[in-house]
């Protein structure tokens, strides 16, 4: 096992261990608990924990007391999820049956408000006050609130440029920075703030969760069209079913004849396009270039990340994180 996925596995389990404790299965009402926990134990990534962890010892900080804000950000990335899920209607959710699926959409909304709430009382209950100033811990509440009202917009957003037959590559970016980086971006900022890193500091993290979020964005929307649906744990093409505006969508309308384009349109959005027109579909987009084109941008991204650290000292750490960058796109899931 290499030493990132080795550090990965040891994050998963930390954070995990300490969620358990914050979403106690044996508490009632259990349906609810049940709920918020079903997304969380059918395993995930935790890349953003990770960053929140390797960010405050890349500062000089102690690990342990990052571990609260970390478990948080997954909470809140879990709500997200929980939410997504019913406003997409997706059946599938890391190779299980979604929240709402499983429980109904009353149950799901309010596991997903639960896990909110949780959110802030793992930061002020869990954060020792003894070792992390009340000051540090205010700001990291501060940039997790403003990082949910960015996902808020931009989820928004995501909505909305489904109804809209062309969007420009601006308004994709603005969409993706808010909805997908916005809580990288908290996630680097936050492990910063708890290991006491200079204002300069914390900028330039903020800015390597930022990059490497619109790099893990523009690689979701690629692999949700090339990867092997067994290893993504959900429908390859839903985002074409759901009319989602992609990067590869908007470079292959803007690319495509008015015949291809109006082939696009017409699986764009069809909930339900049979699995062959889906294909179809894909074909025609790749031939465009978009897909790859999608693939390029996430790189410079990923390039763009690595950059943010140059103002760091070359650690093991500043390593961790420069790996994390390149699994980013390296993934297939």
């Amino acid at each position: 096992m290499s030493r990132l996925a080795s550090q990965l596995a040891e994050t998963t389990e930390k954070v995990n261990r300490f969620i358990e404790q914050i979403v106690d299965l044996e508490r009632e009402p259990r349906p609810l608990y049940q709920a918020a926990r079903h997304i969380i134990d059918a395993g995930g990534k935790r890349l953003r924990p990770y960053l929140v962890l390797k960010s405050c010892k890349l500062v000089g900080g102690r690990e342990g007391d990052a571990i609260p804000t970390a478990a948080a950000i997954e909470l809140l990335h879990t709500f997200t999820l929980i939410h997504d899920d019913i406003m997409d209607q997706d059946e599938k959710r890391r190779g299980t049956s979604t929240v709402h699926t499983k429980w109904g959409v009353p149950t799901a909304i309010v596991a997903g408000d639960l896990l909110f709430a949780k959110v802030y009382e793992t930061i002020t209950g869990f954060t020792d006050p003894r070792r992390v100033p009340r000051g540090r811990i205010l700001q990291v509440l501060r940039c997790v609130s403003e990082a949910t009202i960015a996902i808020c917009e931009g989820q928004t957003l995501d909505m909305l440029f489904e109804h809209r037959e062309i969007i420009s590559e601006d308004e994709y970016f603005q969409m993706i920075r808010s909805k997908t980086a916005a809580l990288f971006e908290a996630s680097a900022r936050c492990g910063g703030i708890l290991g006491g890193a200079k204002k300069s500091q914390v900028e330039h993290l903020g800015k390597f969760g930022h990059h490497a979020g619109v790099a893990f964005q523009l690689i979701d929307d690629f692999l949700g069209l090339t990867a092997d649906e067994s290893v993504l744990g959900k429908p390859v093409g839903s985002d074409i079913r759901e009319g989602k505006r992609t990067l590869i969508i908007v470079h292959a309308l803007q690319h495509a004849s008015d015949d291809q384009r109006k082939k696009i349109l017409e699986t764009l959005g069809n909930k339900s396009a049979p699995l062959g027109q889906i294909q179809e579909t894909t074909d025609l987009i790749n031939s465009l270039g978009s897909i790859s084109y999608a693939e390029k941008r996430a790189r410079e991204y990923v390039e763009k990340s690595k950059m943010a650290l140059a103002v760091f000292p070359d650690t093991e750490d500043k390593e961790d994180l420069i790996s994390l960058a390149d699994l980013i796109t390296a993934r297939k899931y």
